[in-house]
């Protein structure tokens, strides 16, 4: 049977017809160098390693630049966020087929080419895979991203946050349950990660999201040894189960911040049957790079620009920034209409992206992306007497170094960088040349 091209395998052949592939031949290890490569070419290149200690078609920066996701998609950047948006409020579940793509059995996780990144890390991690869980009642369908820490050849630590997956977990144990069956799938459409890493509401499937956003193309296959379900063109099915009344040590680990995140006790995966295409993609991603904090963030961009509009008028542009990982800082730009506009920006920015801890409100002649105007708009049109919102000892991100992490407290501040409708307008106007520059 001829296989069919998967999404990701058409996408990273349309990318190079782009010239946005990089191939490297030479022999790099999975010990540190793939990572050290990837970080000097984050968010530049997508690169396709074909050595790694053995291993070929290992694939980096699908995801890296916000115009290559909307490449991806089909779409121009500037729709990304109002794209999430619908797909979020107008889920449609795919269809089921008989069986996924991948035809070949691995006899264990020394067969993937799982990489170790920085120096302190615990040990290999993969760090691109979706986690797909469901309730034995199929009342509930979860599907996440999560970091795997690899135990040993059969096993993997998985960090659970509190949210939807935690809840299942939580639900499972009530009923007396002592594992819980996953699907785990690595190299896939960046269609399928954006959804994963969309905050769709507890009841709506991410599978369903991301069909909405490949136009109701995706197909999703039973596992073949555990009851949970997986894209049918995954390169990569790991099925196991997650024990629920086992937990080690995970970490340490670099998340987002590019910091260290704190070990804590973390539930295990059992990992039963592992299944490949014949000649696999892995898509490895960097932790705090470009890729992880545009699946990140992207979601939680739209989220805020929902959020803030029901506020004010008008939001013209949302940008969380590299700066403040992706994750932590926004900028959000709007037409104000009356005093207290930013104020109220401010606060509907919290609210709808809860781990946000500084976010800027500027004007719709700033450039959210750019940081040199949006420092502009702060020192000419802020007062911090007037201007400044400061909210104590509230839930933050667990990712936070100088917050409190064990309790997730964090001290969040707003900047209200708007003008002032009680001064002139040509008070706070941008001098300009009025002809084009002859040479």
């Amino acid at each position: 049977m001829k296989e069919e091209k998967s999404g990701l395998r058409r996408l990273i052949e349309s990318l190079t017809d782009r010239g946005e592939v990089m191939l490297i031949d030479k022999r790099v290890s999975l010990r540190f160098e793939v990572a050290a490569i990837m970080k000097k070419y984050d968010g530049k290149q997508v690169l396709l390693f074909n050595n790694v200690d053995g291993h070929k078609n290992v694939v980096a920066g699908i995801c890296g630049t916000r115009d290559r996701i909307a490449y991806a998609l089909g779409i121009q950047p500037e729709r990304l966020r109002s794209f999430l948006r619908e797909a979020l409020k107008l889920p449609e579940y795919p269809k089921v087929v008989n069986d996924y793509e991948a035809e070949k059995e691995l006899p264990n996780l020394e067969s993937l080419p799982i990489l170790t990144h920085f120096e302190r890390d615990a040990g290999p991690y993969i760090t691109s895979a979706i986690v797909s869980a469901r309730l034995p009642d199929n009342s509930l369908e979860n599907v996440s991203i999560h970091r795997l820490m690899v135990i040993d050849r059969r096993h993997l630590a998985i960090r659970i946050v509190p949210r939807h997956l935690y809840y299942i977990c939580k639900k499972m144990i009530e009923i007396g349950e002592k594992s819980l069956d996953v699907g785990i799938a690595i190299g896939l459409h960046p269609a399928v990660l954006i959804a994963a890493s969309a905050p769709a509401p507890l009841g709506v499937s991410e599978y369903a999201v991301a069909n909405k956003i490949l136009n109701k193309t995706l197909k999703l296959s039973e596992c073949r040894t555990v009851e949970a379900r997986v894209p049918s063109d995954s390169e990569i099915v790991l099925e196991g189960k997650i024990l629920l009344d086992k937990e080690v040590e995970e970490g340490p680990f670099v998340d987002i911040t590019g910091t260290y995140d704190i070990v804590r006790k973390q539930p295990v995966i059992e990992v039963e049957k592992i299944f490949c295409k014949g000649d696999f993609l892995y898509h490895a991603l960097l932790p705090s790079g470009s890729e992880h904090g545009l699946l990140m963030g992207l979601p939680q961009e739209a989220k805020i620009e929902e959020a803030v509009s029901g506020v004010v008028p008008k939001v013209k542009d949302v940008n969380l920034t590299p700066g403040g990982c992706h994750w932590l800082h926004a900028v959000v730009s709007i037409e104000k209409q009356a005093e207290g506009d930013g104020k109220n920006a401010i606060l509907a920015a919290f609210a709808g992206h809860p781990s946000l801890k500084h976010v800027v409100i500027v004007d719709t002649d700033i450039d959210v992306s750019n940081p040199a105007e949006v420092e502009w708009a702060i020192a000419t049109r802020f007062q911090g007497s007037k201007g400044l919102v400061v909210i104590r000892n509230v839930r933050g991100s667990s990712l936070d170094a100088s917050g409190d992490q064990k309790l997730n407290l964090t001290t969040k501040v707003g900047i209200d960088a708007t003008r002032s409708l009680l001064k002139p307008r040509e008070k706070f106007e941008k001098a300009r040349i009025p002809i084009e520059p002859a040479v």
